[in-house]
């Protein structure tokens, strides 16, 4: 998965010494830490920690995910425990940024990272006695919640790290490391399902063992208030208000910022088309082979869709309104270069219809792992942009902690419809349709967004929330 606020001065700590994202960016310049310190708090060795995080967890979860089904001969069961965990997903995320400033972001991200292993030790227990599918969907609902922690928590850390011309460069770290996950994930699926028909224990005990060490991860992690950015600023956290009022700061999100509103649909949009991707092309065409190969050069792909439209929203020569529309347009081309190349394979299948499955060996399989390939571009680009356009609107951790709730609880909400969709068995090319017309809709209700808010540099007046 991919803006906060500063105020002038430093803040002041709260009792305890809870460490949290949500933080104001003081206009003091501080020495950068020598020795070991300079190291260990250096704002992108902290993203890599944090991709780590990602990677154990929700990395893993997508490389399971990306299978279809998440291996299982029936994807049913998979299909409403995900709709379980989006639905809780999309409640949860949306108080996750208060949550997350109270808490501190070391612990959010703990507890949130926990769900993971559940969630997976779910999938191998299903896998050993077939009538337990009520706990995987169960483990859904509870990963649900704490995804909504651990990516709120991810959100405002990394975009409150990096100074302004550095957000790109930041998010296309961690998206590549997280990505790594799933790519790792898929290949030790790939190797020990290769001559397999189901997928084996052994990859879903491999998966729980990674996920239990991502857990303790965020105890490894600095205290953000101890952060000094590469321009010499330091993120430092105010005493933490009262729940009372950290809810009512999502009241003030909105109110303060309504441009924020216009994205929505971009953030709804943003996990849809995962349903179809996975279930309803990996998982309907192929067998257990070619989805895991299809899996790992998905994930691959994410890796060079990240980077490569982070690059060009970091470049420095251009005006940060430039780079804005520019990202906007790499999108709207993607959507429709994808869409129109899967609908052509849609057309041919139905669920009724749909037959022998495609092996690697097979001539039709080629092509249709590019088409996967670019479906793996198209996600890490329009992820990474969402994510961009929200750094672009403020640099205050609390706002963006906010900005990020938003974000994966209107992803979540989408998701848990749509997954929901495919378990009743709505139509694959319904489904399909209904990614691409949203896809679309996303982008041209963030249109007069990017023309109106995004800016050359954040103003103070943007950085107060």
């Amino acid at each position: 998965m991919s803006g906060a606020t500063h105020g002038s001065g430093s803040g002041s700590s709260s009792a305890g010494g809870d460490d949290s994202a949500s933080a104001i960016h003081s206009l003091e310049i501080h020495p950068q830490y020598r020795g070991f310190k300079r190291v260990y708090y250096n704002p992108v060795v902290q993203v890599w920690f944090l991709g780590f995080v990602c990677f154990m967890g929700p990395g893993l979860f997508n490389a399971l995910t990306g299978l279809g089904g998440g291996g299982m001969l029936d994807a049913t069961t998979n299909s409403n425990a995900n709709s379980a965990l989006y639905a809780t997903f999309a409640v949860a995320a949306f108080f996750a940024g208060s949550i997350n400033n109270v808490l501190g972001s070391r612990l959010t991200l703990l507890i949130g990272s926990t769900g993971y292993a559940l969630y997976i030790g779910s999938y191998l227990a299903d896998n050993i006695h077939p009538n337990v599918s009520g706990f995987v969907i169960a483990s859904g609902a509870v990963l649900g919640i704490c995804a909504g922690l651990l990516w709120t928590a991810q959100g405002s850390l990394m975009l409150a790290y990096p100074t302004e011309d550095q957000k790109g460069k930041f998010i296309g770290i961690f998206w590549s490391i997280f990505n790594l996950g799933g790519v790792v994930g898929a290949a030790v699926s790939l190797g020990n399902n290769y001559h397999n028909t189901v997928i084996s224990n052994g990859t879903y005990i491999g998966f729980l063992v990674l996920t239990g060490i991502g857990v303790l991860i965020p105890l490894l992690m600095a205290d953000p208030r101890k952060m000094i950015r590469s321009d010499g600023t330091r993120v430092t956290t105010p005493r933490h208000p009262s729940w009372r009022t950290e809810f009512y700061g999502l009241w003030i999100t909105l109110r303060t910022d309504p441009w924020i509103v216009l994205l929505f649909p971009m953030f709804f949009a943003s996990n849809w088309f995962y349903t179809w991707q996975f279930s309803d092309y990996n998982g309907a065409l192929f067998t257990i082979r070619a989805r895991a190969l299809n899996n790992l050069v998905y994930w691959l792909s994410q890796i060079v869709g990240s980077v490569s439209i982070g690059f060009l929203l970091d470049q420095r020569g251009l005006s940060r309104r430039f780079r804005a529309f520019s990202g906007w347009i790499v999108l709207f081309v993607m959507v429709f270069v994808v869409h129109i190349w899967a609908y052509f394979y849609q057309r041919d299948y139905t669920r009724d219809t749909v037959g022998d499955k495609i092996d690697i060996h097979q001539r039709p399989y080629v092509s249709r792992l590019w088409l996967y390939i670019f479906c793996g571009l198209l996600d890490a680009m329009w992820q990474t942009t969402a994510y961009w356009f929200m750094g672009a609107m403020s640099n205050d951790p609390a706002k963006l902690a906010n900005f990020s709730g938003f974000y994966k609880s209107l992803q979540s909400a989408g998701a848990a419809g749509i997954w929901r969709a495919d378990a009743v068995k709505l139509p694959y090319m319904n489904i399909f349709i209904s990614t691409w017309v949203l896809l679309v809709a996303g982008l041209v209700f963030a249109l007069p967004m990017i023309h109106m808010r995004v800016k050359d540099t954040t103003e103070e007046a943007d950085e107060t929330l």
